[in-house]
């Protein structure tokens, strides 16, 4: 029988194990982190003991932990998310899932014993905050054959450490990250259940929600050049101010992100030069990050943001340049899985909402590779998250873990129908 009691039981006892006043401090490759995955591998030993099953476990090359409970059919269904967290961040945000998806595992020890009908894997996944060193989704992304080692080499921390140091010292050889693909082998689906980390929900007065995909990334430098001068002696008309034209953007981002129900557009921070009161920008660095889950539509928004920098470049009388950051296309989630679970959260809520994902997950990587993929939403008071002051409704958290129990169950069935 599944335990919602249990799962919320588990989340308060990590909580006291790896928080402090501040919050979550599971940064990953850190010995907080490593003793969160310390005290989940406890639990799978206590699972396994009470039960009298062998689940068989190990850690891949980039850090990723699988646990298996093989069946009858070594096509697999996989659970999971990730135990790491961002500094000072909340109980909820990634260990829920990776919580949920081991009552999964033992309520499908109780219901089919040591073999259910298909392979049943859980996952937690490594870093995908990407808190420490910036690079988000490492495991998963190494895992779906898109590691970049050579990059990854040279990152380093606030403290000049190394990534490549800093996962020698969890046991993982930066080599051999890319190794991680192996484990893609029979996997016929990928479930994930996480906080929504946003407002919609609450503001519908919906606990649950159905993920359609994770929306496309846009993320650019935008540099305009101008003209330092004299704050007190150049006139008005005649300055080249670059910050002018960066904030006309900055405004202009607005509406082009509003004329699409789900796009997001943010200019997330702003550099000046000379940066001092008595000078006229000379020039002025942004970033610009633009989002939808609707291919067309993130490119028709880039598209109207480039002619904007560069007419509001051109009265102020300035230059442009734009230079990509990064950039990842929509990624839609299977249709049959979409349908299973809204079939699972309307059995037990009585209706549905669909909605796309802004943030990245681990699920996006390894959607991209192919494996039929869906996550479930549950509704984030205050739409707060990467915040200590995140936090659910324990009644919606217990409904979400029976609504993805019930999402297991029926995509277990899906597989072997397959």
């Amino acid at each position: 029988m599944v335990d919602a009691q249990r799962v919320l039981a588990n989340l308060d006892e990590l909580r006291t194990l790896t928080a402090d006043e501040h919050g979550a401090q599971r940064v990953a490759w850190t010995p907080i982190w490593l003793k969160a995955r310390a005290w989940f591998q406890a639990k799978l030993d206590a699972l396994s003991a009470q039960s009298g099953v062998a689940l068989e476990d190990h850690y891949d090359t980039a850090g990723n932990h699988w646990v298996t409970l093989a069946g009858e059919s070594e096509r697999a269904l996989v659970v999971g998310s990730h135990l790491d967290s961002v500094p000072n961040g909340g109980w909820l945000d990634g260990c829920l899932g990776v919580l949920a998806g081991l009552e999964v595992l033992t309520h499908m020890i109780e219901v089919y014993g040591s073999h259910p009908p298909v392979t049943l894997k859980l996952v937690d996944w490594a870093d995908e905050e990407g808190a420490r060193f910036g690079r988000s989704l490492f495991g998963s992304a190494a895992f779906a054959g898109k590691a970049t080692i050579a990059a990854d080499r040279g990152r380093t921390d606030r403290d000049g450490i190394t990534l490549e140091a800093a996962l020698a010292a969890c046991g993982v050889a930066v080599e051999d990250v890319g190794k991680a693909v192996v484990e893609q082998k029979n996997l016929a689906a990928y479930l994930e259940l996480h906080i929504e980390q946003g407002p919609i929900l609450e503001r519908l007065g919906a606990p649950l929600a159905v993920v359609q995909g994770t929306k496309g990334v846009e993320r650019w430098a935008i540099t305009f050049y101008g003209q330092e001068a004299h704050s007190g002696s150049t006139p008005m008309e005649v300055r080249r101010d670059a910050l002018a034209a960066a904030a006309k953007l900055a405004l202009e981002i607005r509406p082009i992100a509003r004329r699409h129900p789900q796009a997001v557009a943010t200019m997330g921070s702003v550099k000046t030069f000379p940066g001092i009161v008595t000078a006229v920008v000379g020039r002025c660095e942004v970033t610009l990050d633009m989002r939808d889950l609707d291919a067309e539509v993130l490119a028709q928004m880039l598209r109207e943001a480039r002619e904007a920098s560069e007419r509001f470049a051109h009265e102020e009388g300035c230059t442009v340049e734009w230079a990509r950051i990064w950039s990842i296309e929509p990624i839609p989630f299977d249709p049959a899985l979409i349908a299973l679970c809204e079939a699972a959260i309307v059995e037990g809520v009585g209706g549905c909402v669909r909605l796309p994902s802004g943030p990245l997950h681990d699920a996006a990587e390894v959607a991209r590779l192919g494996v039929p993929t869906v996550m479930m939403f549950v509704q984030s008071l205050n739409g707060l998250s990467h915040n200590p002051a995140e936090d659910t409704r324990r009644e919606d958290l217990e409904q979400a873990v029976y609504a993805f129990a019930r999402l297991s169950e029926k995509t277990m069935q899906w597989i072997e129908q397959r």
